[in-house]
């Protein structure tokens, strides 16, 4: 068995276990419930295999004397944890019938300890839920056996992305039975890694009105790491609505020592916006799909968010949703998020017109038709969107590089026959997908210095004028301008080919004719007859 193979064949057997442990919490607690429950003592074993790894390399060094002192943890980004809070603390009690207090307080101790983590970790949760001890105890060992760090090829410890793995997990698994009809999306890694390629966020601001567990801002740092850029050139600004969404939100970030402002508090970005001044030079977001009364027929119809636009319908807040972004965005600020389909088509309660004005505007920069299949928690078809406030010709100040003038024109780009499937119902885009989309976008932006000159391709991508957008009456679907692939030349000349295909079809009238007369015999010898 290859490497890849067995590594692919562990992390099946990571999550199953770890999905069949806590599937047995049924009728303990909520299913909406056990990813908060499985994710706070993973996030709890993470940080105390991270400490106790830190503080065996300060025993290694020499620097025992050390090992209490909270400096010597913080300047590795490490989690200092006083013994109370130690996943040795939890396992060592696990099968006590307070194991729910001593998980809580540790939860507790941690967060006091370390202020970064204000607000990100559970109150008294494991304690209001009232688990059963002993299946709680079973979750324990079953994590415990959880290897949090994987060494790097120079020996350091590196963590995994456990958190974002085990939440795409238990939110695919739950979403049918929590009923999910357009809400809390976990937006698949081939999505977030397509957006982040295609608008490079460098340098500058990053915002997410409705960042979820934070996968965006993690693939953005990661981005970031694998362009040889610097996270320090970034800062993250985010907003979510759930409560314990919001703490696996701050939780995702913490694990990774990304520093992020996610408001003092969850709370809606439409009624309790916590960054009113921000201008972002990126967003990244998947907004909940086709909201319905997000807001009352009253509320909010003066909002400045709106301005020089119609006031988005009550019934759907998608345009809400687009026209909060472009209101983020700085003056060459780019923004990219997921919508439903109907976003590029729909005239349902002034969003035609919406859209129009966006259009003539000229703030929508590329329209992206995404395969189906791609999303666990969902079978609505969706699309990228990517806003601008600036299509004039730019010059980077750091020598990066440059866009061309692309002032009344919009890049469509049709990648719904794009991916691979990767089980019976889920498709993935691959990296040759993402990197030829993202390519296609870069070119037209001219970002290459000619080196890579962007040309339409039939059945793919198009670079539409205004004017063509206006005769297609502003829809926005890629399909519309892209056209039909051109059909490769086989060589065989129309008339070989023609006589061809008339001697099959003529064929297959015939045997339509035999079957049709063996029906009706069989009929007429059942007493059917005309």
């Amino acid at each position: 068995m290859s490497k890849a193979a067995a590594s692919s064949k562990k992390t099946k057997s990571f999550e199953q276990t770890l999905w069949g442990t806590a599937d047995k919490l049924r009728g303990s607690v909520e299913s909406s419930e056990y990813k908060h429950v499985v994710l706070s003592l993973i996030f709890l074993k993470f940080v105390s295999d991270t400490f106790e790894a830190r503080r065996q390399e300060l025993i290694d060094e020499g620097q025992g004397d050390y090992v209490d002192m909270v400096e010597f943890y913080t300047m590795r980004n490490v989690f200092y944890l006083p013994e109370q809070s130690r996943w040795s603390h939890i396992q060592q009690h696990a099968k006590q019938d307070d194991i729910a207090v001593k998980i809580d307080t540790a939860l507790h101790t941690v967060e006091k300890s370390n202020p970064s983590l204000r607000g990100a970790l559970p109150d008294n949760y494991f304690s209001r839920l009232g688990l059963d001890p002993a299946k709680l105890a079973a979750l324990i060992d079953s994590i415990n056996n959880i290897d949090t760090l994987v060494k790097r090829e120079d020996g350091a410890a590196s963590e995994q992305d456990i958190v974002g793995r085990v939440y795409e997990y238990f939110l695919g698994n739950f979403a049918a039975t929590e009923g999910k009809g357009g809400g809390e999306f976990y937006t698949p890694k081939c999505v977030v890694n397509l957006i982040a390629e295609m608008i490079e966020p460098y340098q500058g601001k990053i915002y997410d009105p409705c960042c979820g567990s934070g996968g965006m801002f993690v693939q953005s740092i990661k981005f970031i790491e694998n362009h040889q850029g610097n996270k320090k050139d970034i800062s993250i600004y985010g907003q979510e609505q759930t409560a314990t969404t919001y703490k696996l939100a701050k939780m995702n970030l913490a694990i990774r020592g990304i520093a992020g402002n996610l408001g003092e508090v969850p709370a809606d970005t439409f009624f309790k916006d916590q960054h009113p001044d921000l201008k972002a030079d990126f967003i990244m977001a998947n907004p909940p799909f086709n909201l319905k009364e997000w807001r009352a027929s009253t509320e909010l119809t003066d909002d400045p968010r709106w301005a020089g636009y119609e006031v988005p319908p009550t019934g759907n807040a998608n345009y809400a949703w687009i026209l909060h972004m472009l209101a983020k965005l700085s003056e060459n600020g780019v923004a990219g998020f997921v919508l439903a389909n109907g976003s590029m088509s729909t005239n349902t309660s002034g969003e035609g017109l919406i859209r129009q004005k966006l259009i003539e505007n000229d703030h929508v920069d590329c329209m992206i038709a995404l395969p189906g299949q791609l999303f666990y928690t969902t079978q609505i078809p969706v699309c990228l969107w990517f806003m601008t406030k600036n299509k004039r010709a730019q010059q980077f100040t750091d020598g990066r590089k440059h866009f061309r003038d692309r002032q009344g024109e919009t890049l469509f780009i049709d990648a719904r026959n794009k991916g691979s499937m990767i089980d019976r119902t889920h498709k993935e885009l691959t990296a040759d997908d993402i990197a030829d989309i993202a390519r296609t976008y870069h070119a037209w932006r001219g970002e290459f210095d000619g080196e890579t000159v962007y040309e339409d391709v039939p059945g793919f991508c198009k670079s539409a004028t205004l004017g063509e957008i206006k005769a297609n009456d502003y829809v926005l679907t890629p399909g519309r301008y892209v056209g039909a692939a051109e059909v490769e030349d086989d060589g065989i000349l129309f008339e070989e080919k023609m006589a061809e295909l008339s001697q099959t079809l003529y064929r297959q009238m015939k045997e339509s004719t035999e079957l049709d007369a063996v029906i009706r015999r069989n009929l007429e010898g059942l007493g059917y007859e005309e």
